[in-house]
């Protein structure tokens, strides 16, 4: 089922009539899944990267997107690049779980944005005693991979 998702997707040159989220959707169930298709990812990729800005996205499909590449294991430092602006932009419609999803996602690629790491320090305060244990551990070791403060 996968594979024939992702040919399809691959084979259409209509990415435009995906809705962002839905494309956000696709790449986090492709990578829930541990079924990772480099073309369909790139496809992806490219696309949301080829955006002037990605203000229509929420703060949950940006840190869906991420997550989903680094846990594929998918580098695509644009892409990575773009989310990073975008999240910067929206830091106060983050909840704590699209924060720490988001930094465990650069630490885990070993993309170190410090504009975007700075810029979590008070997001991520000001959420603090709604992070579950797991958010808690994945904030503390993506800012000690990415080695800033």
């Amino acid at each position: 089922l996968f594979e024939k998702v992702a040919n399809r997707i691959i084979a259409s040159n209509k990415l435009d009539a995906f809705e962002l989220q839905a494309l956000s959707n696709i790449v986090w169930a492709f990578a829930t899944a541990d079924a990772p298709h480099a073309k369909l990812f790139e496809k992806v990729a490219n696309h949301i990267a080829g955006h002037e800005h990605l203000n229509r996205f929420d703060p949950q499909a940006l840190s869906n997107i991420v997550w989903a590449y680094a846990t594929a294991n998918v580098p695509h430092s644009k892409l990575f690049k773009k989310v990073a602006d975008a999240a910067i932009r929206s830091k106060g419609e983050f909840i704590s779980q699209h924060v720490a999803n988001l930094l465990w996602s650069y630490a885990t690629m070993g993309i170190v944005d410090k504009q975007l790491f700075a810029t979590c320090v008070s997001t991520a305060a000001k959420l603090f005693d709604s992070y579950t244990d797991q958010g808690l551990t994945n904030i503390a070791w993506a800012y000690a991979v990415a080695d800033v403060d």
